[in-house]
């Protein structure tokens, strides 16, 4: 069976059940929220950066640099958010397809021992 035609009968089976596979509300707000943190955090640091090079005192480009690291940590977090929740997305689509393949493997079973009774 080609890819694409299981792709088919998956799409087919699951709105045979009517089940949702778009994801849940809060995978949306995951992504959304994490990629709008790694731009906070990469536009955060970069200004911060600028800001340094104009300042002459140690102390303030220290300053700073902890203000850099303290964005470059919002970043990470930020990709972690959106990362954890793409592959939540994945998980779940995969569970449900584990699920159905094993109904339709069930349902053989059962269907083959039932012959063999008769």
């Amino acid at each position: 069976m080609l890819t694409e035609e299981r792709r088919e009968k998956f799409k087919a089976d699951v709105a045979d059940m009517k089940l949702k596979t778009d994801g849940s509300r809060g995978d949306a707000v995951s992504r959304v929220l994490g990629v709008l943190l790694m731009l906070a955090g990469v536009i955060g640091g970069f200004v911060s950066y600028v800001n340094s090079l104009a300042q002459d005192d140690l102390r303030n480009v220290g300053s700073f640099q902890v203000l850099a690291t303290a964005f470059a940590a919002l970043t990470v977090a930020g990709a972690a958010l959106y990362l954890a929740a793409a592959v939540a997305r994945v998980l779940r689509l995969w569970l449900l397809r584990q699920l159905l393949e094993g109904q339709a493997r069930a349902d053989q079973i059962a269907e083959a021992i039932a012959d063999r009774r008769i």
